[in-house]
């Protein structure tokens, strides 16, 4: 007799996986928020090297280790030739993005910008009076990020784009487990009542469905960001009850 099958939620947002939010957290503050690009050189020598001579398990480490404080996403240099014109020298690629610190909070990743001028930072492209000091970075978002990471970048940080992408630490569907894995509940004297998980995935698809309501609707986002926030909450406490929302 067939035991059953997994099943699936389509989740209406993504959420944080409560298992890999503080490696999210980790690789977010290796690329640029804006592009995607790893802030590091990747024509660093000594970091090359190093990275060549180690398992690349151990790569993220020390990649992490480098990009945490860079404020900038630093872009190609641009030089004046002896005749007048501009001329681009390949380096960084990268966009001259700032910046930020991430912060994690529970089951949140905060944003958390320096302001322009601190510790003798200039003004770099994209910043503006309306530049927040701190955002929240919703998990979608996150996701998004992560997804424009290149593959020479991935193998840098000792990922896999084949079997470990990043973008996958972020849950857009959720498996359901069979029946056979959530039985029933038998009390004596009393009724036969449903298993906890099953509780909790009654729950998950009561806020999905309010999300996806307020999705479709164009609800205000402070509406939507509240369901978000539950639908996050149970998500997280179906993997491990003892999270505090």
């Amino acid at each position: 007799e067939c035991p059953g099958h997994f099943g699936h939620i389509e989740l209406a947002k993504g959420v944080y996986h409560i298992g890999f939010i503080t490696k999210v957290k980790k690789i977010l503050e290796c690329v640029c928020v804006n592009c995607g690009r790893l802030k590091v050189d990747a024509r660093d020598r000594e970091l090359t090297t190093l990275l060549n001579r180690i398992q690349p398990k151990y790569r993220l480490r020390h990649v992490w280790e480098r990009a945490k404080s860079i404020m900038v996403c630093e872009e190609d240099e641009v030089i004046d030739a002896d005749d007048g014109e501009e001329m681009v020298v390949r380096g960084h690629d990268g966009c001259g993005h700032r910046q930020p610190q991430v912060r994690r909070d529970v089951l949140k990743l905060n944003l958390v910008y320096k302001k322009v001028g601190e510790e003798g930072e200039g003004k770099a492209k994209s910043d503006g009076p309306n530049m927040p000091d701190k955002k929240e970075l919703s998990a979608h978002e996150a996701h998004s990020i992560l997804r424009k990471i290149p593959l020479s970048d991935l193998e840098l940080m000792g990922l896999s784009a084949e079997y470990a992408r990043p973008d996958w630490m972020i849950l857009t569907v959720l498996p359901v487990p069979p029946a056979a894995v959530r039985p029933f509940v038998s009390t004596p004297g009393k009724a036969t009542a449903q298993d906890d998980l099953t509780y909790k995935l009654a729950e998950i698809l009561k806020a999905n469905a309010s999300v996806e309501k307020c999705v479709s609707e164009g609800s205000p986002n402070h509406v939507t960001d509240e369901f978000i926030q539950l639908l996050q909450y149970h998500v997280a406490t179906y993997m491990d009850n003892d999270i505090a929302g």
